[in-house]
């Protein structure tokens, strides 16, 4: 994906995320990381501690690197937590790059996500 691509398909994203959210502001990189966390818990709680938002991003990170088979879901704890095992080292070093090799795998977590769906439907406060 060229890099005018991933830029345009990232802000589609967080558009998405906006408007599900019923938001006034675009959301940042983790922010859309922690709802991908929440949304493959499966658990809706209304307040999550500070470590357990962290466990949140983990999974999100988890989930989005298992596309290209560096984690491989191995099952749920006793409370539903899904987890993951590394299986191979991610090749990216530094935080930015990190974070932009991450962008496209959000993107396909997205797409697939709107197919399942049949699409994402607008907040209406």
């Amino acid at each position: 994906m060229e890099d005018w691509e991933l830029d345009f398909e990232w802000v589609r994203v967080k558009h998405i995320v906006k408007d599900t959210m019923g938001s006034s502001i675009l959301p940042d990189f983790q922010t859309v990381l922690f709802l991908i966390g929440v949304q493959e818990l499966g658990l809706i709680q209304h307040e999550f501690t500070k470590e357990e938002k962290q466990d949140l991003m983990h999974i999100a990170v988890c989930k989005l690197l298992s596309y290209d088979e560096y984690y491989e879901f191995v099952g749920r704890d006793q409370d539903g937590w899904p987890h993951y095992k590394p299986i191979k080292d991610v090749p990216i070093e530094g935080a930015d790059d990190q974070e932009q090799f991450l962008k496209q795998f959000v993107i396909r977590y997205f797409k697939e996500l709107e197919v399942e769906n049949g699409g994402f439907e607008k907040h209406s406060p």
